[in-house]
């Protein structure tokens, strides 16, 4: 029990830590988030491991619902084709994978969140340059200090932790948010 109570308390002090600044942020995205899907763009998302299922799970309470009965939100993560995945990975090369998906479905305008908890994943790096050369809005969540994901989106939304599990459990808090603020 000891050990629970420790991560629950460690839990508690990074949620604690979020500052007003990120609540800004986070409604700030919210607010591009909407203004893309009133403009007929598109969310995409994407991450590596934990990240990977954290931009599943946000992409589906977009197109599902989150809390209310809606009209589904156009958004995808690219985490999910296996055949794509693995082609890029054997033909081009692990960094790619994302990079190569959104060149054939991203456009001006769409949103792109990539997900890393170093904010030094070279596939996530990659593939939010391509966004950003393709005019889409970019977005990272990240996790510790200043870091390269940070520099490279349009706009990042930093957990105050260096613990990964930490990071990954506000990064679906910060997904959550954003799905209840564009709801």
């Amino acid at each position: 029990m000891k050990k629970a109570r420790q991560i629950i308390d460690q839990h508690l002090q990074t949620v604690n830590a979020i500052s007003d600044e990120i609540l800004v942020i986070l409604e700030n995205v919210a607010d591009l988030i909407k203004r893309a899907h009133q403009l007929g763009n598109k969310v995409i998302l994407f991450g590596n491991g934990g990240s990977a299922a954290d931009a599943q799970h946000i992409a589906a309470e977009f197109v599902v619902k989150f809390q209310k009965e809606r009209k589904s939100l156009p958004a995808i993560a690219l985490t999910t084709d296996t055949s794509i995945l693995t082609a890029i990975g054997n033909n081009l090369g692990f960094e790619y994978i994302f990079s190569r998906q959104l060149e054939s479905i991203a456009k001006n305008g769409d949103v792109v969140i990539g997900i890393s908890t170093s904010g030094e994943s070279q596939n996530i790096l990659y593939g939010i340059r391509t966004a950003n050369g393709l005019g889409c809005k970019t977005v990272g969540f990240s996790g510790g200090g200043e870091n390269s994901l940070s520099k490279a989106v349009d706009i990042n939304l930093l957990v105050p932790s260096t613990v990964t599990a930490r990071i990954q459990e506000v990064h679906i808090l910060y997904g959550h948010i954003l799905c209840d603020l564009v709801e």
